[in-house]
């Protein structure tokens, strides 16, 4: 790899800036380079209170670093916008966003503008993309055996997780998985107490009130308010009034004919967004109606979907039991798990619904084994929805020596940022190997030779052996989604940082006397 060559004079103090950014870049990316592959090691990641996190995952370690280098920022974006979008892949990202910093920086010292190198990176980098497209494969569907391999790829070889999120991508189908909006990291739930299993359903976080007296229900009503389910409140100075305790009384009385309604109309399930009236409670209570207070409006949400309720306020309460059946949902099962202090709802009549459980030996591993889940997920949903290549960084070396050959059919000095491009391109494998404990130099060329020899994009290196396979038939396999989005996020974050010519602080905002 190219390294950035200082110079010195008149043109080390305008590179300055460029290599003091290109600097704080590479810090970054020496925190989480060490992590990628089946062979990295993990971090140790210490908080101000003596707080521990040991992980190998890129968007933990970026997200908990702290971090005040302006320019190093930039790249924590790049993590970021890959996490919310695909879910996988931060350090790939990551480290290609680094290593296209660091080969544009060595092109600039070395004499080419700036504006040509970012230009040729941008070319470059659209070409990759046209590459990455062309290479991928379509998924079959949600049963389609690649999902497995993908799943164990993406889950750091942890096979019982990977088991449990494709059962769960067949029970969510294909169509689900494609929805736009619908993230199928969400529906992962770790828990020191769980059995590791599929639901068929939700689970919502709160405790229900009294929960040992709300037996599991059966082919229940479910009502949803987006209100305190209480009577309307009556004011402080109407209260000493007499016309306003006698109102005090009556809304009182009529919020009891509305309880009534609930076992009348079937209710098994009571899912409120405030806070809930002590008369209600024990309502409830009596009539083995589960009750959740205060849920939060993304679960909330999530229920109503579900089972196919219809968010109401209080005041609906006092419409008539049939136009008030029309606004209820139905599940065919809803009931308090008492170990994991939840409730589990299933069977709605809304949208189907998975939830992956899985279960973790102790608390301290709870959020590791999310995070491994979580990755699981997102990288099986990627590949439904845009297919899959060679995992292991072959598919970046097959790409990149395309836009060599591209390159060697340019004029112009944008040609030095194709180049830079297909130089980055190389650094996920170069980085893989040096985990595993290989010459990077070494495995690079054997590998490229090989790909060239024999015209295939699915050869890479096992860290195992240290010797060529065919990575399609050992499973190792990649979303096509991940690798996009991670270079076209770090192709934006690395033109910015090395466009940055000046860094001024800026004065504090003018506040009036």
């Amino acid at each position: 790899m190219n390294g950035v060559k200082q110079g010195s004079g008149e043109g080390d103090e305008r590179l300055s800036t460029l290599i003091n950014n290109a600097a704080a870049v590479r810090a970054i990316c020496s925190a989480v380079e060490g992590t990628l592959g089946p062979k990295g090691l993990d971090t140790m990641l210490v908080g101000g209170q003596g707080d521990v996190i040991i992980t190998n995952d890129g968007a933990t370690i970026l997200e908990r670093m702290d971090v005040s280098h302006p320019a190093a920022r930039l790249l924590i974006q790049v993590a970021s916008s890959q996490q919310r979008h695909v879910g996988d892949g931060t350090t790939t990202a990551t480290v290609l966003a680094g290593a296209l910093v660091g080969e544009g920086v060595a092109q600039v010292t070395r004499g080419v503008p700036v504006a040509k190198v970012v230009s040729g990176m941008q070319e470059g980098i659209r070409l990759a993309l046209a590459a990455f497209r062309a290479h991928s494969r379509a998924v079959a569907g949600a049963d389609d055996p690649a999902l497995r391999r993908i799943a164990y790829t993406a889950g750091r070889e942890h096979d019982d997780i990977a088991q449990l999120v494709v059962a769960a991508a067949a029970e969510a189908g294909a169509g689900k998985l494609r929805e736009d909006g619908f993230r199928f990291a969400d529906c992962v739930l770790a828990h020191e107490a769980a059995a590791s299993a599929v639901w068929p359903g939700i689970v919502l976080s709160q405790k229900p009130l009294s929960p040992l007296l709300a037996p599991a229900q059966r082919d229940v009503g479910v009502l949803v308010l987006h209100d305190a389910f209480e009577p309307e409140a009556v004011g402080d100075e109407a209260l000493v009034t007499e016309a306003g305790f006698q109102r005090h009384l009556l809304l009182r009385e009529a919020f009891r004919s509305d309880l009534a309604k609930l076992p009348e109309l079937g209710i098994g399930l009571v899912a409120v967004d405030r806070g809930v009236d002590a008369e209600a409670e024990q309502f409830c209570a009596d009539h083995g109606i589960l009750l959740l207070q205060r849920l939060p409006r993304k679960e909330l949400q999530l229920l109503c979907a579900h089972t196919g309720a219809r968010p109401l306020r209080r005041t609906a309460l006092r419409k008539p039991p049939g136009e008030l059946a029309a606004a209820l949902g139905r599940a065919g099962q809803a009931a308090y798990d008492e170990r994991l202090a939840k409730v589990r709802v299933a069977g709605g009549a809304g949208e189907p619904h998975v939830t992956v459980l899985v279960g973790a030996a102790t608390r301290e591993v709870v959020g590791e084994r999310a995070r491994i889940a979580q990755d699981a997920a997102s990288a099986v949903q990627a590949a439904i929805r845009g297919g899959y290549v060679p995992g292991g960084g072959a598919a970046e070396l097959a790409v990149a020596h395309e836009l060599e050959r591209h390159r060697e059919t340019m004029r112009g000095m944008e040609g030095f940022g194709v180049a830079a491009v297909a130089e980055a391109l190389r650094r996920p494998l170069a980085q893989i190997v040096v985990n595993a404990g290989y010459n990077p130099l070494e495995k690079v060329e054997e590998l490229k030779a090989a790909q060239l020899a024999r015209g295939s994009d699915a050869l890479g290196i096992d860290c195992d052996t240290g010797q060529v396979v065919d990575l399609l038939e050992a499973g190792v396999l990649d979303p096509t989604e991940v690798k996009i989005h991670a270079l076209q996020a770090a192709g934006e974050v690395a033109a910015a940082v090395l466009r940055i010519h000046t860094v001024i602080k800026m004065k504090p905002p003018f506040e009036e006397p």
